[in-house]
C-alpha cells in the first residue's frame, strides 16, 4: 500500500443499527473511534420496517434522550404501532394489543436518524462511501484495505463488524463459511399505498398454507405507505426452487384475504430481496481483534424475522467489551471471548430456543390455526404473546 493507513483505536464497519448503537455506547470511551459505510446516507436498507419495542429501551439506557431524540426525527417516517394481526392459515383473526412502545419506519429514514444522533453526541469519525475489500491482520493490529483505490486504508486496534448479512468483516474471521439454508431465510419486499383495511396502527402477519416456514406481512410506515413482504426459509425456496417475486405477486392478486385489500392499491417501487442469516446457528461472533454484531453476527429472530433490537442490543456489548481491551491491552481471541459468552447468554440463547420452536410449527398449519383459536382465551393469548415475544 503506497498511501499510509490512518490509525484509530476501534473502527466499526457498518453504520446501520448495530454500528450507531456501538458508536454511541462509545461516546465517553476516550477512544479514537471510525465508523465506516459503503453507502451515503440517507440510504435504502431492504428490511421488514419493524423497529421493536426493545430498541427503545436499549437506547434508553445510553441516555434516556436518544429514544425522545429518534422520535422527534422520524416524527414524518413512522407509524406507531399498538396491535399486531395474525391471520391463521384457515383464515381466522387474533388481534394481539402491545403495551410497551413500537413502531415501523423505513430503514432509509430510521438508519439516517441513528447516525444522526452520533453525529450529535459522539465525536466518532464518520466515513461513507467506503467499501472494505480486506482486512490485513498483524501482531499489533489490523489493516482495512478499502475498495477504492483512492481512500486511505484504516488501522484498528480492534475491528466490529456491523456489515450486515453479507459482512466482510465476517467472510475475514470465517472464510471457509458456506450458506447454510437451514438458518437462512429469503425474502421479498415492496412499498404500497391505498392498501384497503389497513389502520395504521396494526402490523398484520399472514401465515400460510402452502410454505413450510415463513409468513407474508403488511406494515404500515406512516403517511399512508406500507412495507408489504414475504419471507420463507432458504432450504425451502431452494428446494421448491422458488421465485419469490413471482410468489408475492400471487399471493397479492389470489390470496382470498390480501387481494381484496390489494385491488386498488398502488405499488410504490419494484420488488427486492434480501437474506437474513438466522439466530441459533451458533455462527462465531469473535476472534482475535475482531467482534461480530446484528445480521453480522446472525442474531435475527427466526421466528419474526427482524433483528434491529438485537443488533442494537450486540452493538452496545461490543462497545463494552472494547473499552474492556483498551483498559486490560488485550485483544486475544481468549479475551474477547466473554463478548461471545455475553452475546450468547443474553440474546442466543432466546434466538436458539425460537429457532427451535419455528421449526417444530414449519409445515403444521393445523398446529397454527389451533393456538390462534385457543388463543380467544385469555390466559391462552398471553402465553401465544410471550411465545411470539
Amino acid at each position: 500500500m503506497s498511501v499510509a493507513p490512518v490509525t484509530y483505536d476501534v473502527v466499526i464497519v457498518g453504520a446501520g443499527p448495530a454500528g450507531a448503537a456501538c458508536a454511541l455506547a462509545l461516546r465517553h470511551s476516550g477512544l479514537r473511534v471510525a465508523l465506516l459505510d459503503k453507502g451515503q446516507f440517507p440510504r435504502d436498507k431492504i428490511c421488514g420496517d419493524a423497529i421493536p419495542s426493545p430498541t427503545l429501551k436499549h437506547l434508553a439506557r445510553l441516555s434516556p434522550a436518544y429514544a425522545a431524540e429518534l422520535h422527534e426525527l422520524l416524527t414524518p417516517h413512522r407509524a406507531d404501532t399498538t396491535h399486531s394481526r395474525l391471520l391463521a392459515p384457515n383464515g381466522r383473526e387474533l388481534l394481539i394489543k402491545w403495551h410497551k412502545p413500537a413502531f415501523n419506519s423505513p430503514r432509509l429514514h430510521f438508519d439516517d436518524a441513528l447516525l444522526t444522533l452520533v453525529r450529535r453526541h459522539t465525536t466518532t469519525e464518520i466515513l461513507e462511501g467506503y467499501t472494505v475489500r480486506d482486512l490485513l491482520p498483524d501482531a499489533a493490529g489490523i489493516t482495512l484495505v478499502p475498495a477504492v483505490g483512492a481512500q486511505p486504508p484504516v488501522r484498528a486496534g480492534l475491528v466490529i463488524g456491523c456489515d450486515g448479512a453479507n459482512s466482510v468483516v465476517a467472510r475475514h474471521l470465517m472464510p471457509q463459511a458456506r450458506l447454510n439454508r437451514a438458518h437462512h431465510c429469503a425474502a421479498v419486499r415492496t412499498y404500497y399505498r391505498g392498501v384497503a383495511e389497513a389502520p395504521e396502527h396494526t402490523s398484520d402477519f399472514y401465515f400460510l398454507r402452502e410454505y413450510q416456514a415463513g409468513y407474508c406481512w403488511v406494515f404500515p410506515v406512516g403517511g399512508g405507505v406500507y412495507n408489504v413482504g414475504f419471507g420463507v426459509l432458504s432450504e425451502e425456496v431452494a428446494a421448491r426452487r422458488l421465485d419469490l417475486k413471482h410468489e408475492l405477486r400471487e399471493l397479492l392478486a389470489t390470496h382470498p384475504h390480501l387481494a381484496p385489500r390489494f385491488t386498488q392499491a398502488e405499488a410504490l417501487t419494484p420488488i427486492t430481496g434480501f437474506g437474513l442469516p438466522l439466530g441459533g446457528s451458533g455462527r462465531a461472533v469473535h476472534g482475535t481483534r475482531v467482534l461480530l454484531c446484528g445480521d453480522a453476527a446472525a442474531l435475527i429472530d427466526p421466528l419474526q424475522g427482524h433483528g434491529i433490537d438485537k443488533a442494537v442490543h450486540s452493538g452496545i456489548l461490543a462497545a463494552q467489551q472494547a473499552q474492556r481491551c483498551f483498559r486490560a491491552q488485550h485483544f486475544e481471541a481468549d479475551y474477547l471471548a466473554r463478548y461471545a459468552q455475553e452475546v450468547q447468554r443474553l440474546i442466543g440463547r432466546e434466538l436458539t430456543q425460537r429457532y427451535h420452536l419455528m421449526r417444530f410449527l414449519a409445515g403444521k398449519a393445523w398446529l397454527v390455526n389451533l393456538a390462534v383459536g385457543a388463543a380467544r382465551w385469555s390466559w391462552l393469548r398471553r402465553q401465544l404473546v410471550r411465545a411470539v415475544g
